[in-house]
C-alpha cells in the first residue's frame, strides 16, 4: 500500500530525506508546506529529480492540512523546534498519522498535550530520533530487558561538532525559535538515546551551560541519577573543528555497551568477551519504521512517552543550568 505523505517544513532536513523516500515506490510526497519559496523549489526538484511528481505547495500548514482531507495519510513535520508543538496537534487533530522531527516538543506542557492528543485520537505518532529507530538501539534495548547485560550501573555521554560556525546565522541558534542551543539541537540525539537504553525516568540532576559568545547554549555539562539508581554523565560541545560525532558508554553489572546518538555503530563486550562491531544505515531508517508502525509489523521504538521523558530532561537541565548547577528533583506525575 502506498503511503501518501504531506511534508510541514521543506528545508534542509527533509529535502535530504526526500532524497530516499522519493525513490520509494512505497512513498508518494503529494503536498508540502513551507514559508520559503527558495525551499519549496529545492525540495520539489529532489522529488522530480527521481522521477516523481512535484508535490502541490502551500504557504501555511493549515491551508496543506484543509485542502488534503481524504488524500493525504500521514504528515511529516520538520519546521524549527519551537513550532513542533502546534505543528503536531494540528496534524492529529486534522485526522492524518505523524512522523515528527526532533525533538518532539519543547516544553514538558506540550509533551503533555501531545500525549493526551495521541491517545484521544488513536493515530500513529512517531518522533523522527535516528537513534530511537535504529535497530541497533532497538536490539540493545530489547537485550538489557532480557537481563543479558546485567544491572545499568552507570552511562558516560558525550557529543561533539563544529556547530557554532557550521550554523553561525542560521535558526538554529536563535533562541527564539530554536528552543535551545546545541545541547537541544545536535545533543537531542544523545539524549533521546540515553532516554530509550536506560529506561528509566531521571530522578534528579545539576548542569551548567556555556554560551561562548553566542545567544544559545553552546557547551553543556550534565550529572544525573536515574530513579533506576544508575548514574549519567553529560557533556556536549558545540565548539570545535569541523565534523560531528559521539559516543555513549553504557556500564553494565556483566557488559560494557558502547554506541553513537544516532544508532549508527555499536560496540558490545559481554563479560569480558567482545561481540563483532557493528554498523547500520539511519537516513532512510525513519520513513521504513514508519511504516512498519502503521502497518503493525513494528511496536512503535519512538514514542511520544519517550519524548515525554526528554522533554523533562530538557527542562530539567535549563532550570539547573539557570541557577548555575543546582541540584533540580525531576518530578513525574501521571500521565
Amino acid at each position: 500500500m502506498v503511503l501518501r505523505l504531506g511534508v510541514i517544513g521543506a528545508g534542509l532536513k527533509a529535502a535530504d530525506y526526500a532524497k530516499g523516500w522519493a525513490a520509494m515506490p512505497e512513498v508518494d510526497i503529494v503536498a508540502t508546506a513551507e514559508v520559503s519559496e527558495a525551499s519549496r523549489q529545492r525540495f520539489g526538484d529532489v522529488v522530480a529529480a527521481a522521477g516523481r511528481p512535484r508535490p502541490t505547495e502551500y504557504l501555511d500548514a493549515q491551508s496543506m492540512l484543509a485542502a488534503n482531507q481524504g488524500k493525504l495519510d500521514a504528515v511529516y513535520v520538520s519546521t524549527p523546534h519551537v513550532f513542533h508543538g502546534a505543528n503536531a496537534l494540528a496534524v492529529i487533530e486534522a485526522g492524518f498519522d505523524l512522523l515528527l522531527e526532533k525533538p518532539m516538543v519543547t516544553t514538558v506542557e506540550e509533551a503533555l498535550a501531545l500525549v493526551e492528543a495521541e491517545r484521544r485520537t488513536g493515530k500513529t505518532v512517531v518522533i523522527a530520533f535516528q537513534g530511537g529507530l535504529s535497530p541497533l538501539v532497538h536490539n540493545t534495548k530489547e537485550r538489557a530487558r532480557r537481563g543479558d547485560f546485567g544491572d545499568l550501573i552507570s552511562i558516560n555521554a558525550s557529543i561533539w561538532e563544529g556547530w557554532k560556525t557550521s550554523y553561525e546565522g542560521q535558526w538554529k541558534q536563535n533562541p527564539a525559535i530554536s528552543g535551545g542551543g546545541f545541547m537541544f539541537d545536535t545533543g537531542a540525539h544523545m539524549m533521546n538515546t540515553v532516554c530509550v537504553l536506560a529506561d528509566s525516568e531521571f530522578e534528579r540532576l545539576s548542569a551548567y551551560t556555556n554560551n561562548r559568545g553566542i545567544a544559545v547554549d553552546l557547551v553543556c555539562a550534565v550529572a544525573a541519577r536515574l530513579a533506576n539508581g544508575a548514574l549519567v554523565t553529560f557533556n556536549a560541545a558545540g565548539e570545535g573543528p569541523p565534523g560531528c560525532a559521539s559516543a555513549i558508554t553504557f556500564f553494565y553489572s556483566k557488559a560494557i555497551i558502547r554506541i553513537d546518538a544516532w544508532g549508527k555503530w555499536r560496540e558490545v563486550t559481554v563479560n569480558g568477551i567482545a561481540e563483532p562491531r557493528e554498523e547500520s544505515e539511519i537516513r532512510d531508517t525513519p520513513m521504513h519504521t514508519f511504516q512498519a508502525v502503521r502497518d503493525g509489523r513494528l511496536e512503535n521504538p519512538s514514542t511520544v512517552a519517550n519524548g515525554l521523558r526528554f522533554a523533562r530532561l530538557w527542562d530539567a537541565i535549563k532550570a539547573s543550568a539557570a541557577r548555575n548547577g543546582e541540584a533540580i528533583a525531576i518530578e513525574v506525575g501521571a500521565t
